[in-house]
């Protein structure tokens, strides 16, 4: 697959064409988990400010997902035999699992947004394996994802999936534990060497101590030890006083503003229009771009949702050099395939998609190290492309298998009411290329072996239009020809393997 440069030169002004069906699908593929033909349909002529705008208040506005029975168990409510204990454990994450699976799906801008935050601010479930903890973290994602930075840095800090995972539970203050001080200011708000020492990391370690309360139950929330406190003077970012945790998020924000904004803004442009925001040599493609959102990110005290909303209006974004550059997650890969088909599924497909990730480096809850999944170029090595074929392939037979009719639901949407009835396939397969694929087949002869896989031999040429094939008795028609659903199911098996299916 060829690796795209990133050439963008557009601005951060207002995209102020009306939208067509290109941009509107790029903003879906981008902003969530894709969308179906209807919702594209439905954007197409709108504004990128209004539509952009519209999808932003429904992130806010959506639901969360509600605690589960088990959100404040320990141990002490599990049965004592381990082995049914373990067997209810297993049976709660498949539902949490399922849910979450399900508000990425519904959710939109909102659990993208969480889902970004959780492979930033990294946790991994297997490190501290308690189902307790991993549902108050995901809400703290969810609660937070598109409000204020500030808060949440300070919120994921103390969820107990967070203290245990970065060793915060075992932060004294007579033996500070560094780790989750480094990735504080390494990963999660400066980047690496920004701005900050290795004195200043192990000064905010003493001032973050103290959170190491446990329990006498396993999966305890992890509550403050006024006595495990480090009471000394520290001194951060220059500024010494007998500083906690609090304190310590404030001299971050006001000291380091600058820093914090332009690294979070250069990660939110490399998740949503471009994974390279530097050149090989490291020197900036897409500067004045950061730059203007960092701008905004500060001057709003560091409130996300005028962030997005600023790039997903902008010139930049819909620039024709943003569309069909970032290589999909696997999660992208199925959910964007539930999505864009509206084949009909159901909680056992969730379930059978995320463990599919899994299968192809993206495990959910579980991201391989505290650098995150680095995605992009990551998702595309020989075994995952083998992998991402298969599985792919795997879920539209099922789909195929469930309800072969849907197939032909999906062509007739596609084309429209005026083309329902078609006799030409050509107009099938370029609608269904244009639906699958952000800017279509990149060459002409890969067009005419889509249509190749099209014409199934039990179709013979002469049955399609003459308009299409001179001589023929156009006895095909889309909508009535019992064939039809078996066309575009090999179709959508034949596109699944075409490098630009892999792009979003």
């Amino acid at each position: 697959m060829e690796y795209f440069v990133n050439c963008n030169t557009s601005t951060l002004a207002p995209y102020n064409t009306p939208l067509d069906e290109v941009r509107v699908a790029h903003l879906y593929r981008r902003l969530g988990f894709s969308a179906s033909v209807q919702t594209v349909n439905a954007g197409i002529g709108q504004s990128a400010i209004s539509l952009v705008d519209n999808l932003v208040d429904q992130a806010i506005a959506a639901t969360l997902i509600p605690p589960p029975e088990w959100a404040d168990w320990t141990d002490a409510n599990y049965p004592a035999d381990d082995e049914q204990a373990g067997q209810m454990r297993r049976t709660q994450l498949r539902e949490y699992s399922t849910s979450y699976g399900n508000a990425l799906l519904y959710n939109n801008l909102l659990d993208r947004m969480s889902f970004f935050w959780s492979n930033h601010f990294v946790t991994q479930l297997e490190v501290y394996n308690c189902n307790q903890f991993l549902y108050y973290y995901i809400n703290c994602l969810q609660r937070n994802a598109l409000g204020n930075f500030k808060t949440l840095t300070s919120e994921v800090g103390l969820t107990s999936a967070m203290l245990y995972y970065l060793d915060g539970a075992r932060n004294r203050g007579n033996n500070p534990n560094e780790n989750y001080a480094r990735e504080l200011y390494e990963l999660f708000t400066m980047g690496e060497g920004n701005n900050y020492t290795e004195q200043d990391i192990i000064e905010t370690a003493k001032a973050l101590s103290g959170y190491t309360e446990r329990g006498e139950e396993g999966c305890t929330q992890v509550t403050f030890d006024p006595a495990e406190f480090n009471t000394d003077n520290k001194t951060i970012f220059g500024q010494t006083g007998n500083w906690g945790y609090d304190d310590v998020i404030n001299i971050l924000f006001n000291e380091r503003a600058n820093e914090t904004a332009w690294f979070i803004c250069k990660k939110l442009y490399e998740f949503f229009v471009h994974p390279d925001s530097t050149d090989e040599e490291g020197n900036g493609i897409a500067p004045q771009i950061i730059d203007g959102m960092a701008q905004t990110f500060i001057s709003s005290g560091f409130e996300i949702a005028p962030v997005i909303r600023q790039l997903l209006k902008s010139q930049h974004f819909f620039d024709e050099t943003a569309i069909g550059v970032i290589i999909k997650s696997p999660f992208d890969l199925y959910f964007n395939l539930l999505k864009e088909t509206s084949f009909s599924y159901d909680d056992t497909t969730v379930l059978n998609m995320i463990d599919s990730a899994s299968l192809i480096g993206q495990e959910l809850f579980n991201p391989p190290e505290v650098e995150g999944w680095q995605r992009d170029r990551q998702w595309i090595n020989t075994n995952f492309m083998i992998g991402r074929w298969l599985t792919t392939e795997v879920f539209l037979e099922r789909f195929f298998q469930n309800d072969p009719e849907q197939f032909r639901n999906l062509a007739m949407d596609a084309v429209g009411p005026a083309d329902s009835n078609t006799s030409n396939p050509e107009i099938v397969v370029r609608a269904l290329v244009n639906k699958f694929t952000p800017k279509g087949l990149l060459t002409d002869a890969d067009f005419d072996r889509a249509m190749d896989a099209f014409k199934i031999d039990d179709v013979p040429e002469d049955y399609y239009s003459p308009d299409y094939y001179p001589g023929g008795t156009g006895q095909w028609m889309l909508q009535f020809a019992e064939e039809s659903p078996t066309q575009i199911y090999i179709l959508l098996r034949h596109l699944s393997r075409e490098p630009e299916f892999q792009l979003k």
